[in-house]
């Protein structure tokens, strides 16, 4: 039962961390789009916004692949990290991706927000990056 919940708390850190990435990405998304139809030539700030949200499905996998061989070690300590990451990474992106499409909506109607944008954008993928970062220490 213990390996189990090891190999749950793994997968959902993977899982997790990839759906909030796909969330995020597709808030950003939809405002690029709405954006596009605004000013067309600004698409290049509207994808780069729009991607942002992709890093922390990048971080539940590489913490996923760093540390999936361990399980079998302590799978309670493992599964309790598994789920913990995953979460963050979750909550992380799609908050992020809500700001880069405010952001966005800023660019489309002429402001110069690009850069202030993705420094704020920086502020919850910071949580996802200590999240991965913990994993190292435990």
């Amino acid at each position: 039962m213990n390996e189990l919940f090891g190999y749950l708390g793994m997968g959902l850190m993977l899982a997790l961390s990839g759906i909030g990435s796909c969330y995020g990405t597709t808030i950003g998304g939809n405002a690029a789009e709405g954006a596009l139809k605004k000013d067309p030539s600004k698409s290049a700030a509207y994808m780069i916004l729009s991607a942002l949200p992709a890093t922390q499905g990048l971080y539940g996998f590489l913490a996923f692949f760093l540390h999936f061989s361990k399980v079998a070690e302590n799978p309670l300590l493992w599964g309790g990290v598994g789920i913990g990451v995953g979460l963050v990474c979750l909550f992380s992106a799609i908050r992020q991706g809500q700001v880069c499409a405010n952001g966005i909506v800023g660019v489309s109607q002429g402001h110069d927000v690009q850069t202030n944008t993705m420094i704020y954008a920086a502020l919850p993928e910071f949580y996802a990056i200590l999240a991965l970062v913990a994993t190292f220490l435990v």
